[in-house]
């Protein structure tokens, strides 16, 4: 199995279209998330797939978007009712 690092992915998308789209591409990858900030196991291939489609969706001038791969030898915290984000045997991305 090809190894998976754990990610946030954050946008900020201008128009209402482009956020729609940006929202679902990025659920195609996400285990978790809320509104705009989503937990992302990716392989290196997934990564390049990732920003390369949100290159394709997004406006450089008015959007913005942050892939931010978290360290894995710090500890996870939640609050309240949340999960801990957890890297499943399989993932189906479409």
């Amino acid at each position: 199995m090809a190894h998976r690092d754990l990610f946030l992915a954050a946008y900020d998308v201008a128009e209402p279209h482009r956020l729609g789209a940006a929202l679902r591409l990025a659920r195609r990858y996400a285990t978790g998330g809320q509104k705009s900030v989503h937990e992302l196991y990716l392989t290196a291939a997934e990564r390049l797939r990732l920003l390369a489609d949100m290159m394709l969706l997004l406006e450089k001038s008015e959007d913005r978007f942050l892939l931010l791969r978290l360290d894995p030898r710090c500890r996870i915290h939640t609050l309240g009712m949340a999960d801990k984000p957890a890297d499943p045997d399989y993932f189906y991305v479409g």
